[in-house]
């Protein structure tokens, strides 16, 4: 047949059940284990086998089914759940907050919309979610890739192959966005030659919308509608291209539908080119570039979300030049102006960096740990010369998870019934997890959960063996893997070699030992390599060879297809969680603290959130805190410590149980766990903290729209700030005895009248040890002067310096020391 078109007809649903569909085109449902318990009612094969789409499950469910369900209760059901979703929605109506336009280059909601690849896509998912609960004023921006992100195959030596299926938006929780005259809306992106057409779907996510670009139009040519195809796609060129659709087709999508935010928040650096779009019309409504980038700048926050350089996108120049080509020109820029907006040394030359884009156009940035943050001031120190590290202004926010959409359904309804109804509403106030009350019922969930998991894993791996054609024998085998009694350890991420899956067998006469020995335990392990990670594709290999080396596969299991709702059968189910990167490279992590909600303990090295989670009672540390002179003594350290935890303390403690069949020791560290985890990591702590920094960026950017000719004027005056000198009188070096030291300084040079109020004079003073003190040096009529006596004893050293605050944040930003 010769194809004209395509057609999607929609169940017509019974009159009693029209709620389904409203409940199936929000994502609510997802977060709400009655919404989801309707769907799954329907049909469960099918809702497994759609991987829990509710629009899928009622395009196929036999209408009959339908029928059937109206004549009984269930309409009942799902009018009260519908409800629940309305009430939901109107407390909701009155926003919070200045409106926030947030972009992610991947979102991960729920498996069956697979556009995410691992953490950075679900805590941007989580971040949504959380902003919803609260009625955060936020709408999001992001891309359909119509090819998602690859599902994993693993043959029977663990070689990853990568298998890309078409996802079909009428078939998935997507609304195509139209103009006010219910045309679909375009937007476009100028690229080398043409113009590459956009159109958008919005998902509804709760009470917030987050819009994704599409270019997969007949208006564009099939190379072009390629560019959004898949997540990740190999290649620089198409990794430019998609930012271009992201950070410039976000921006011009927002304006079309007549969204005006006035704080912009880039979750990691994919789509820092909306900073050159605000910039851009900033400079087109008149303004002159260094005023353009000061109003942009004011409302943007940075998100950085990796300590590996090699984590952040840097383009070369000729293809940045060949893309963005007459783009300067836009902002009032030349060249060589425009490149120094993202330019980076590198060993091998200059590139255009993403991330130095993004911290150059905007006011506010973050780690996702307090360690990341302190990793990410040293990573871009020098983007602020002369200012000390600990002065960069990166601070940090820790990432949360989402309680709702990790807690299992049966756990929630028992902490209900124990915490009571305040900590439904308010997960994040540690007052209300009353984890004492948990015992006997806790238990007896999770080693049902326990059970789940070894079922789901056996079931998976019998699949895994049954696809690649193996033996009956092996098939057999399959269905006795792992013991639903023993204690079991998962580790489930990302597979990169710095986060080190293969350290277990670091020493294999011990690891076999521990197994070998009294207490029984397994593991269960998952995880993706990216596809253009070879080394990490290389170490899946390396762990299944292992396993298989030494005899363990009825104790060591690899699943494969890692994704969200094989995360949430693993953190549901495992009783440890392992977690072992190389330190200090996790920049947060957070599938420890999704474990952690439900009752699962963390067994990790001292890096990402752990490192300031961990109080010696919740839970267990490998190794400490300490830097190694290389990798390979770091590995060797840290798989010893593995070791004498897993055989000194993990063990022992879990198996020492008494006549309840559980170790009162093990539950008291779990209570621990919940108490300090369950809040404190809750993505609503997470977002309640930046919905602080939204409100700096709105103040910052109605004070930057009132200071139009301060900001002209400061950057006009700015270079001749570089033409001052301090000259200074200090006595060196100096031991007191209770008197203080005096230090005087002379400036040098004319002080253009438009810096005079935002110049300082200062003396700086650091602790050996830590510990930084800024002291405004008082001008008097020949100069300017201290007297300073350390608060405490110690050894210190100190420096003078001339410091220029920016007009708008008020920060240190320009330095010279004398």
């Amino acid at each position: 047949m010769k194809v004209l078109g395509h057609l999607t007809a929609m169940p017509e649903l019974p009159e009693a059940l029209k709620g389904l569909r409203k409940l199936a085109y929000n994502l609510w449902w997802s977060w709400n284990p009655e919404a989801a318990e309707l769907f799954q009612e329907i049909d469960p094969a099918l809702w497994k086998r759609f991987r829990g789409n509710p629009v899928k499950l009622l395009l196929e469910v036999d209408p009959a089914r339908l029928e059937a369900l109206a004549g009984g209760t269930y309409p009942a059901r799902v009018q009260a759940v519908v409800a629940d979703l309305e009430a939901y929605l109107k407390e909701r109506e009155a926003k919070e907050g200045a409106l926030v336009a947030y972009f992610s280059a991947e979102y991960g909601f729920h498996s069956s919309l697979p556009i995410y690849a691992g953490g950075l896509g679900v805590l941007a998912g989580d971040h949504i979610k959380s902003a919803s609960d609260l009625g955060l004023n936020l709408v999001g921006v992001g891309l359909f890739y119509h090819e998602g992100y690859f599902h994993q195959r693993l043959s029977p030596e663990g070689a990853q192959v990568e298998v890309y299926e078409a996802l079909h938006p009428e078939e998935l929780p997507l609304l195509p966005v139209q103009d006010q005259e219910g045309r679909p809306l375009r937007v476009g992106v100028e690229f080398p030659g043409r113009t590459v057409w956009l159109g958008a779907f919005r998902v509804q996510v709760g009470a917030v919308p987050v819009y994704l670009l599409t270019a997969d139009l007949p208006e564009n040519a099939p190379e072009d509608r390629a560019i959004t195809a898949r997540l990740y796609a190999p290649g620089l060129e198409m990794r430019i291209q998609q930012e271009m659709v992201l950070g410039i087709g976000g921006v011009r999508l927002l304006r079309a539908l007549g969204l005006n935010p006035q704080v912009f928040h880039m979750n990691e650096g994919h789509s820092a080119f909306l900073g050159l779009e605000r910039v851009r019309e900033l400079v087109a409504e008149g303004y002159a570039f260094p005023v353009a980038l000061e109003l942009a700048r004011a409302g943007a926050l940075f998100t950085i979300h990796t300590p590996v350089p090699a984590g952040h996108d840097a383009f070369p120049l000729e293809l940045v030049e060949r893309y963005l080509l007459g783009f300067w020109e836009k902002l009032g820029l030349d060249k060589e102006g425009f490149f120094a907006l993202g330019l980076e040394e590198k060993p091998w030359g200059k590139v255009f960096s993403m991330s130095n884009l993004a911290l150059r156009t905007s006011a506010q940035a973050g780690g996702v740990s307090r360690l990341h943050g302190e990793v990410s001031r040293e990573m871009f120190h020098h983007l602020w010369p002369g200012l000390l590290r600990e002065e960069v202004p990166i601070g940090h926010i820790t990432n949360g998870v989402h309680t709702w959409t990790f807690l299992h359904p049966r756990l929630r309804r028992h902490y209900a019934e124990v915490f009571g109804p305040d900590w439904l509403r308010h997960p994040e106030d540690p007052a209300t997890w009353r984890v004492e009350g948990l015992g006997e019922e806790f238990w007896r969930i999770h080693r049902d959960l326990r059970a789940e998991l070894v079922r789901e894993a056996r079931a998976r791996l019998y699949e895994q063996r049954r696809r690649n054609g193996e033996s009956p024998s092996r098939l057999r085998q399959a269905e006795r893997v792992l013991d639903p009694e023993a204690l079991t350890i998962g580790f489930a991420r990302r597979f990169a070699t710095y986060k080190r899956a293969v350290l277990l067998f670091k020493d294999p006469e011990r690891l076999l030992r521990i197994l070998k020995g009294p207490y029984p335990v397994q593991f269960v392990f998952a995880g993706k390599a990216h596809p253009q990670d070879e080394p990490g594709k290389a170490y899946l290999q390396e762990l299944m060879a292992r396993i298989k080396e030494y005899g363990l596969e009825d104790r060591m299991v690899v699943l494969e297809d890692y994704d969200m709702y094989l995360a949430r059968v693993l953190v549901h189910g495992s009783d440890v969680w392992l977690n072992t990167p190389r330190r200090p490279m996790e920049a947060s992590g957070t599938s420890g603290m999704k474990a952690a909600l439900n009752g699962v303990l963390n067994l990790s090295v001292l890096d990402g959130w752990w490192a300031e989670a961990y109080n010696g009672k919740n839970g267990f540390a490998i190794g400490d805190e300490r830097v190694y002179e290389s990798e390979e003594a770091q590995d060797m350290a840290d798989a010893q410590a593995l070791y004498d935890v897993l055989e000194g303390e993990v063990l022992p403690l879990f198996y020492a149980k008494g006549p309840e069949g559980y170790s009162s020791g093990w539950l008291s560290m779990v209570h621990e766990s919940l108490r300090t985890v369950g809040p404190r990591f809750s993505a609503a702590r997470m977002v309640r903290e930046y919905l602080a920094l939204y409100g700096r960026g709105q103040e910052w950017a109605g004070k930057a729209k009132g200071q139009e000719e301060v900001l002209r004027a400061f950057h006009e005056a700015l270079p001749a700030f570089y033409a001052l000198a301090l000259r200074v009188e200090v006595p060196g070096d100096l031991t007191l005895n209770g008197e203080p030291l005096r230090a005087r300084a002379y400036l040098e040079g004319e002080v253009p009248e438009a810096l005079r109020s935002f110049l300082e004079v200062q003396l700086v003073v650091r602790r050996a040890g830590g510990g930084l003190e800024v002291v405004p040096m008082a001008q008097g009529p020949g100069g300017f002067e201290v007297l300073y006596r350390p608060s405490r004893p110690g050894s210190y050293a100190y420096g003078v310096r001339l410091a220029l605050r920016h007009p708008v944040t008020g920060r240190v930003e320009w330095v010279r020391w004398a």
